[in-house]
């Protein structure tokens, strides 16, 4: 049964959702709410439609039927410039520019904000400084991207975000190909972003676990079937719904650190050998 929070005062959600890839169909008849200042995490198997859902809260994917709301209007009535002021994406797959050092690729975020009669400004200067300062990388300003390590490189990526000023993150899938302990690194920052900023971020994540221990609010999604579940984690996760979505026996306990939901997988059965 799926939890929905009321719509009034939500800056971002989408209702009624056909998406499709030509002729693949991904999701019909989607709804979505995200809760204002909330760390939203998106959770489900391969192939059920996370990433492709944050692309079309992004705008980066046209809905092929519904319609995404920010801010009250479809978002598809703004300006590119406008949703870049209201919405910040860190795209699942970033690739820097050759030869670019941190602080250039940071400042890049501030182009929303660039107008004919208003090139940088001060103000610019001293929110992209702020931005490297946030996510640690203030050291780091003349150093070329490509040079540093993948830890590094998503808290540039990140401090580019920032730079924006969006009150809105949405982040694809922004631990991967990172090991455990940058992983954690990169959530930590977020959830600092999120409860000092009073942010609304909405990520995309594979680790049901860290899923659980970051979000204040979980979306879960199931191939052919949409967003089954919505809701606090300790609301919704159940042994019964794990396995439900993603086919994984388990038992839900306490996390000793945090007291979230935590999952457990049930000892495998050992086949006859023939």
């Amino acid at each position: 049964m799926v939890t929905l929070v009321p719509l009034e005062g939500t800056r971002l959600r989408a209702n009624d959702l056909t998406l499709a890839y030509d002729e693949r169909l991904v999701a019909d008849g989607l709804d979505v709410v995200i809760p204002d200042e909330s760390f939203t995490v998106i959770v489900g198997p391969n192939a059920c439609g996370k990433s492709t859902v944050l692309k079309a809260l992004a705008r980066m994917l046209k809905p092929r039927t519904g319609t995404v709301y920010l801010d009250g209007a479809a978002i598809a009535s703004y300006r590119s410039k406008e949703v870049a002021r209201r919405l910040g994406l860190l795209p699942q797959s970033s690739i820097a520019p050759g030869g670019i050092t941190v602080a250039e690729l940071v400042a890049r975020g501030r182009y929303p904000h660039q107008r004919l009669l208003r090139q940088w400004s001060v103000e610019d200067e001293e929110v992209s400084a702020n931005a490297m300062r946030l996510t640690g990388v203030h050291d780091l300003g003349d150093r070329l991207v490509d040079e540093l390590s993948g830890g590094q490189r998503q808290r540039v990526w990140l401090a580019m975000v920032l730079a924006q000023q969006t009150p809105i993150l949405l982040l694809d899938e922004p631990t991967t190909f990172l090991d455990i302990a940058h992983q954690i690194e990169v959530l930590d920052l977020c959830a600092q972003l999120h409860e000092d900023g009073g942010r609304t971020l909405v990520a995309v994540l594979h680790d049901l676990n860290q899923a659980c221990r970051y979000a204040t609010h979980l979306i879960a999604m199931k191939p052919g079937e949409g967003v089954v579940a919505q809701g606090r984690p300790a609301d919704i996760v159940t042994a019964e719904l794990v396995e439900d979505v993603f086919g994984l026996p388990c038992r839900v306990i306490p996390d000793p650190e945090t007291e979230t939901p935590l999952i457990v997988p049930l000892r495998r059965q050992r086949a006859a050998l023939v």
